[in-house]
Formats: C-alpha cells, structure tokens, sequence
C-alpha cells in the first residue's frame, strides 16, 4: 500500500472500487500546495535580488528658503504708548503701511516744538562761531598794525640815537677844542705873570689872561657837561628802543593768546553744535518710529500688545507678521550616523500633512503623492536634539511635480532623502546588523603615474 516494495498490484486492483483506499489517498491539493510553496520560493530568490534605492527617513516641518521671508515680529524701537491701531489680523499690508501709533512716555520728549527748538540752539551756537571769527579777523589785524606801529617806533628811535651819536661826535670835538683853548689861556697867564715878574708887562694885562683863562675853565666846564647830558640822550634812546620792542611783544603776544583763546572757544562751540545737530537729528529720527511700519508686505498674524493706551518698552514686540512673497523649503533633522550621506543637490521625496500618498521606500519610481525637493544647506553645528538640521527647497528639474498652493510654513512633512540602488538581499543584510547605508563611491581614483627617477650626472 505504501509502494515500499517493486512487485506492486497497482496495475491489478481498481483503487476506486473500495472506500478505505480513497480515505488514505493524497489530494490534489497537497501537490498544489507544494507547487505554491516551490513557486513562493522562487519569487523571493527573485526578490531578493531586486534592486533596492537606499534611503533615509525623518520628519520634519515646512519654512521658507529665505530667512527674511520667515514668521516675524515687529518690535518698537522706542518707549511708548499704544494710541491707535490701523490693521487688522490677517489682513494684507504693503511695505511702508501704517501698522500702529504709539507716543511718547518719557518726559524728555514731552515738549511739541522740541526739534525746532533745538534747531534754534544750533543757529544760535552758528552765529557764535561767526561772532568769534570776526573777533579772530580783528585781533590779526590788530596785531598787524601793532607791528607796523613796532616798526615805525624802531626807525624813530635809530634815528634819534643816531643823531645823539652825531652830537656825542659834536661835542666831543667842542671839548677837545675848549681843552685845547684852555691850555694855551693857562700858558698865556703863566707867561704874562712870568713877565709881569719882571716889569716887561702890566699888572692888567696878567688879570686879564687870568680872566680868559678862567673863561675857557668855565666853558670846558660846559662843554663836559654837555657831552655828559648826550651820551646819557643816547643811553636813553637806546633803553627807549629795547623797551618799545618789549612793549608792542607783549602786546602782540597777549593778542595771539587771545586769538588762540577765540579759536578754543570757537571749537568748543563747534563740538557743541554738532553735538545740537547729532541731538537734533536723534530727535526728528525718533519722531518717525512713533508710526511702526511694515518692513515688507506681509500678512497681519496676531497683535501682541492689543490694547489702546497700554505702554511697551523699547525692543517689545508689538506684532507678528508673515511676509506674503515667500518660497517654501522643509527643514529636516538627521542623526550625526547619515550626516556624511547627505550632500547639496541630492533628491528627497516628501510626505506633507494633509496630501495623501502611496509610497515604496525602496521603489520611488512606484511611489505616488509625493513631492520632490532637493538639499540646499547643511548645517555644520549639532543641534540641541543631537542631529543636524539640513534645509531642503524645491526641485528645479522640469519633470519635478510642483509643491501644492495651499501648502504653508510650519505644518509637517516626512522626507525620504534617496542614497544608492542596492540589491535587496543586501539591504535586508545591512538593517539586521544595523550597518549605515552604502556611500563609498565606486570610482576608481586613476592610477599615479610614478616618474623615473633622474639620474645623478656623473
């Protein structure tokens, strides 16, 4: 029954003819069964050498490419206090709208005519610089003529020492003259009383030479004297001189260090008009942020400090906006492990929230409802979650399907960033024993020609 013998009575009994044989025949379906099991075998040894487009998944969220075109806030630059408000959330402004008005909350600022005022001021220190310019033009022509007056001075007082000088000469010569004349009287006398001695002249006439030469006594006398009074004249004169030099100096010096006085003050005044003028124009640019503005045209998202008459500091926010001219991108994070698989320009493939899709990891080919973007930064910095952040915008490719409308920053995304083809036996064998994704590249560097060594000359 079991065929376990050669001799068998197959040919001899009819099978069908006893119900005990039917009962412990096989069926059909045991050899479908192992024809099924035969046919599963040799699809997956089929599948097994599939090829296989590595990948790396991670989630992520939507942003803008540009970092001007993120969500922002508008911040004020001043103290103040909210007095108006003229947007409303979500509506459209341009750039340069009217967002809100605020005033002032310090009371320096309080005074309506502040700039104008402080205008004033800066004229005013304008006319005293033009006061001390013409007071500079004045001391300098003073001192001109100061000089001048020195000069004339100088050549009155060289000519009247000269002309003591002359009449030292004059005198001179008179005294020598009158010592002279008094010698020859002295003789005359000594003679005549010689004579008179002797009988030969009269008694008269020896007086009157005594008389002449007491005359010429007197008059060398004189002459001495005179002579004297000129060269005292001269010491004078020349004294004169050094003292007029020594007088228009002192005044010329005094009037120098009046214009260097002048010119200190005159610079002071000009630091402190452009210290008005600095003040002046810090008061007219603080008038413009009482009106905060849009930097660019955005969409209103939410007032921050809602309220009429409440007061914000400097640096608060007041508002956040969304720019409204903007291009999408999708940052993702990846651990430090697939960092060195990832390069700009390699394709990724998203899932967004809200847009269904059929997808085949390995087969993105087969995939549908996904969107292809392709990396453009790498951030070379850890995040705090211990992976890298890479930004990834818009596929530029012509056949790349276009990122939806609707689609806006801040909702969620999975990419899948495609690596190598591989067979699929391999990547089974790679995720069992949890080894990274193949990215070696398979290009043979050119073989180094190696040059002959030169020869040494001999």
């Amino acid at each position: 029954m079991l065929n376990i013998s050669p001799n068998t009575i197959n040919q001899k009994v009819v099978f069908s003819q006893f119900n005990s044989f039917s009962r412990v025949t096989l069926s059909s379906a045991n050899s479908m069964f192992v024809r099924w099991l035969y046919g599963t075998f040799i699809l997956l040894l089929i599948f097994l050498f599939l090829p296989w487009t590595q990948n790396i998944q991670t989630k992520g969220k939507v942003t803008t490419l540009s970092p001007e075109h993120r969500p922002q806030t508008i911040h004020s630059t001043i103290a103040g206090r909210i007095e108006q408000w003229y947007v409303q959330e979500g509506q459209k402004v341009l750039k340069g709208d009217t967002i809100v008005y605020i005033s002032e909350v310090k009371d320096g600022y309080f005074d309506a005519d502040l700039i104008p005022r402080t205008r004033s001021q800066v004229d005013a220190k304008v006319g005293a610089m033009k006061s001390y310019d013409q007071k500079v033009d004045a001391l300098q022509s003073q001192i001109v003529a100061m000089r001048a007056e020195l000069d004339l001075k100088q050549r009155q007082l060289r000519n009247k020492i000269n002309q003591a000088r002359y009449k030292i000469a004059v005198d001179s010569v008179n005294l020598e003259r009158a010592k002279i004349d008094y010698e020859i009287a002295q003789r005359q006398y000594e003679r005549y009383k010689g004579l008179n001695e002797k009988g030969i002249e009269s008694l008269q006439e020896v007086e009157n030479k005594k008389l002449k030469m007491q005359d010429t006594n007197a008059k060398l006398g004189e002459l001495e004297n005179k002579l004297d009074i000129s060269r005292n004249e001269l010491d004078n004169s020349l004294l004169a001189l050094t003292n007029v030099v020594n007088e228009y100096n002192q005044k010329i010096f005094k009037a120098e260090s009046d214009i260097s006085s002048t010119l200190s003050q005159k610079f002071d005044t000009d630091a402190q008009v452009s210290k008005l003028r600095i003040q002046a124009s810090n008061y007219e640019k603080r008038s413009s942020f009482y009106y905060i503005t849009a930097p660019q045209d955005a969409f209103i998202n939410k007032a921050l400090k809602p309220g009429v008459g409440e007061t914000v500091k400097e640096g608060d926010a007041i508002v956040s906006i969304m720019p409204a001219d903007y291009e999408l991108a999708v940052e993702l994070y990846v651990k430090p492990m697939d960092l060195p698989l990832i390069d700009h320009g390699n394709e990724v493939r998203f899932i967004f929230d809200g847009w269904p899709a059929i997808v085949f990891t390995g087969w993105p080919s087969q995939t549908f409802g996904t969107f292809t973007g392709e990396v453009v930064a790498i951030e070379n910095n850890i995040d705090s979650n211990g992976k890298y952040r890479i930004l990834v915008g818009p596929a530029h490719a012509e056949n790349s399907k276009p990122w939806p409308d609707a689609l806006r920053p801040g909702s969620g995304a999975e990419g899948i960033a495609l690596l190598n083809d591989v067979p699929m036996w391999y990547e089974i064998w790679r995720q069992l024993n949890g080894f990274p994704p193949e990215y070696y590249d398979e290009e043979v560097p050119e073989e180094v020609k190696m040059k002959a060594p030169i020869q040494g000359i001999k």
